[in-house]
């Protein structure tokens, strides 16, 4: 059997966490035997154990952990009835062991990462055992393997304890050993281990990160001598964005491992960064696949892969990213300076991902995938970087990345890229020297937006039979419950019949839903720090439409006497109160019939004051302010600044109401409007 091929294939936490799962893993397994491989399957802790697990000593700290400890067990609990294998019995131990540790962190009041790091273990020796004792039920050959007797972790000298036991590496040179251990004499069932775990030379147990099971299954692959390593996840394979946020982003068929390195460091969460390199230095195969869809096409990683075009591939994101800014002017043509702050870097257990200098100035950022960014280690680096500088951290940020190949080539046709970060504090901007990305830190609260904007504009035009680019995220999962960004299934979900047969006789058709237009007002109307909520009138005039949202209590803004006419026609027992009149530019009629029909009326320019002032004596109205700076999605939709022609100017503010006392005419309210998809409160506290 030692000629035999070897497979490696790695489930992660939500594809063993069901009976049916099992069964499918069951069913892949299988499926390589038939065909002559030996399926050597790693697998992750039950989907959301880890993070129960995470938990549990900071709450023994606080003397809170029995309800995680029994939350952990109920999980496996019932896992395993739907396996109808016995849980306590099988998990007797790792059970056991999670409560002695609680308790000693309980007693003791400190948690070591150590000690944190047999906890952790625990999930995936659990996991793996009762899919060994289900699989065998079944009547199928299965050997149980304990990963940390096969995966040794490098301790590097002065390697900071929470580094060590936490996000440990292992060496992965071939080993014939462990192979003919695998295969064996008499072999050719199924070998199924633990991800995220590996054992110190000093027989401690260390972990490999958070989401370290792809690494796992890469070090396995690699000292097997694997024909091929598959990647069985919840999603079919790598896209040109993260599809939870971009449904239209695109299946990416074949890859580079170079390319697939800088998708999985720059933030796409398929693969765990680590995982590519042993398997590119041994040149093995590496496959993603859906488990939920056994049979979709995925993405193939290779070093065969005939595309040596510029282009960007794909956009990804970090989250959750800390910037170091370094200032001092004592680094200016000093010798050794970066050397010296790195080192304090590296004496605290971080490692850095990018960096940007200036001549007084240097600002990296710490990745939270390769970094147990805890308090302490961060106070512990500032404390040492002040000798050689003014240091200080800017937290939650996030870095967005354009991944590709050759991207210096095809600068100059990514102008509207840089457009779209006009109006964001961009932190950071770097450039990969292996031409394989272009990032920029920003505020996290701005990554969805910019990633949904950014891939419009790269993959918009990109053509439908592309050899490299497979179908959207859409198409690909056409006819199952979609989600919407809150999610929630969109409303057209359930009505899909209904709104086909309404098409018949029909090339087109607008629908509304009531219930959606409803639960839309309540989130709004919910918003106890705003007095009044106005309904802007040009948005959609469909009498329903303003029917239902005068019920729910909404004021209307209107911006032509059209439009006031629409709403009073409509609803013709609304109070002239409910109505905001601010016409731009308009005739001197529209001012008079504004205050006729006894709305509030804007007033957005001198001229009309100025010129007619017969109109406003003894009225009251609105000023509309120009801040002198506009903001907004895109140019065209910014109505104040030097090029605007809505709003007076501050500095104008005091002629009008010179103009407003000479005819007894009273400013009841300012107001201001800069532009339009504005979604982040700083603007509107800057305006206010």
């Amino acid at each position: 059997m030692s000629s035999a091929s070897i497979v490696v294939l790695k489930f992660g936490g939500t594809s063993v966490s069901t009976k049916s799962r099992w069964e499918t893993i069951r069913d892949i397994a299988l499926d390589h035997v038939e065909q002559g491989r030996h399926p050597f399957v790693v697998c992750s802790a039950l989907s959301g154990i880890s993070n129960l697990l995470e938990a549990l000593l900071p709450a023994a700290v606080r003397q809170e952990h029995e309800a995680i400890l029994e939350e952990i067990s109920q999980r496996h609990v019932a896992l395993a009835r739907d396996l109808e294998i016995d849980a306590l019995e099988l998990l007797e131990q790792e059970l056991t062991l999670l409560a002695r540790l609680a308790l000693g962190a309980s007693l003791l009041g400190e948690v070591t990462p150590k000690v944190q790091a047999q906890v952790m273990a625990t999930g995936e020796l659990m996991s793996t055992k009762m899919g060994a004792a289900f699989l065998t039920k079944q009547g199928h050959k299965v050997t149980w393997r304990d990963a940390r007797q096969m995966l040794t972790a490098q301790r590097e000298e002065h390697t900071h304890e929470g580094r060590h036991f936490l996000a440990s590496a292992c060496v992965y040179d071939a080993d014939a050993s462990l192979r003919r251990q695998v295969l064996g004499e008499d072999a050719p069932g199924i070998t199924l281990t633990q991800g995220f775990i590996a054992r110190d030379d000093e027989q401690h147990t260390v972990l490999l990160g958070r989401g370290g099971s792809d690494t796992s299954a890469a070090y396995f692959a690699a000292k097997l001598g694997a024909t091929r390593l598959e990647i069985w996840t919840d999603v079919p394979g790598m896209f040109t964005a993260d599809p939870r946020q971009v449904p239209s982003a695109r299946l990416l068929r074949k890859l580079t491992y170079f390319e697939a390195q800088e998708l999985a460091t720059t933030g796409a969460k398929v693969l765990h960064p680590r995982c590519i390199e042993p398997v590119r230095q041994h040149d093995i195969p590496l496959y993603i696949r859906c488990t939920p869809h056994p049979s979709m096409e995925g993405t193939v990683i290779t070093s065969d892969v005939d595309d040596a075009s510029a282009k960007v591939k794909a956009i990804s994101a970090k989250r959750n990213v800390t910037l170091v800014s370094m200032e001092t002017v004592g680094m200016w043509q000093q010798v050794g300076f970066l050397a010296d702050v790195f080192a304090s870097f590296k004496g605290n257990g971080l490692s850095i991902d990018l960096v940007a200098t200036s001549e007084t100035n240097v600002t990296v950022s710490l990745d939270p995938v390769a970094n147990a960014l805890d308090e302490q280690s961060l106070s512990g680096l500032m404390e040492d970087l002040s000798a050689t500088c003014r240091a200080k951290s800017i937290d939650h940020c996030a870095a967005i990345s354009l991944v590709g190949r050759n991207i210096r080539a095809i600068l100059h046709r990514l102008g509207p890229v840089f457009e779209a970060f006009e109006e964001q504090k961009v932190y950071m901007m770097s450039q990969a020297s292996s031409d394989l990305n272009l990032t920029f830190v920003v505020d996290s609260e701005q990554v969805d937006r910019l990633v949904r904007g950014l891939h419009a504009q790269l993959f918009q035009d990109l053509a439908e039979d592309d050899e490299y680019v497979g179908p959207t995220w859409r198409a690909l999962f056409e006819g199952e419950p979609a989600t919407s960004a809150a999610g929630q299934e969109p409303w057209w979900v359930g009505r899909r019949q209904q709104l086909l047969a309404s098409m018949q006789g029909h090339d087109a058709l607008y629908v509304y839903d009531t219930q959606t237009l409803d639960a839309n007002i309540e989130a709004l109307t919910s918003m106890q720090a705003v007095d009044a909520m106005h309904y802007a009138v040009k948005a959609n005039t469909h009498p329903e439409v303003l029917r239902r949202f005068a019920a729910k209590g909404m004021r209307f803004e209107c911006v032509s006497w059209a439009e006031v006419q629409v709403v009073m026609d409509t609803l013709p027992e609304l109070s002239p109160e409910r109505i905001l009149f601010t016409p731009n530019f308009a005739p001197i009629d529209e001012y008079i019939q504004g205050f006729e029909a006894g709305v509030h009326l804007t007033l957005d320019n001198i001229h009309p004051l100025e010129h007619h002032p017969e109109v406003f004596r003894g009225r009251s109205f609105i000023v509309r302010v120009d801040p002198g700076e506009g903001k907004g999605h895109h140019k065209h939709v910014r109505t104040a600044g030097y090029q605007s022609k809505f709003g007076i100017l501050p500095s104008d503010l005091e002629h009008v109401r010179a103009l407003a006392r000479a005819v007894d005419a009273t400013i009841v309210g300012l107001h201001t409007h800069v532009g339009s998809g504005i979604r982040t409160p700083h603007l509107w506290a800057k305006n206010a």
